[in-house]
């Protein structure tokens, strides 16, 4: 699981299910023989390419705005959590350079 596409893919899930389409329905709308990809994308493994993403927005009838702030929030909360955790890694150094 890649912590960048939880969200998403919870979100396309779901939205999937609103609009009471399956996992296989929706594989062969996007072109894909098996609906193991939409499988991997809503388990958070990966996301679907952007051709695919924009698919998606119209088969299930997303407010693209909404998609569009969902995915930033979500590389925000990221890259704050990993700046964070790199702070905390390298604490400052107590060692002081040689004087001239």
């Amino acid at each position: 699981m890649n912590e960048l596409f939880v969200e998403l893919g919870q979100y396309l899930r779901l939205k999937r299910k609103s609009a009471a389409l399956s996992q296989n329905q929706v594989a062969k709308e996007l072109g894909y023989s098996t609906p193991q990809f939409i499988s991997n994308f809503e388990r958070g493994l990966c996301a679907p390419p952007l051709d695919k993403l924009r698919i998606l927005i119209g088969l299930y009838r997303l407010d693209q705005e909404e998609v569009l702030q969902l995915m930033i929030r979500s590389q925000e909360k990221y890259w704050r959590r990993k700046l964070v955790e790199n702070d905390d890694d390298s604490s400052p150094s107590t060692e002081h350079s040689p004087e001239m």
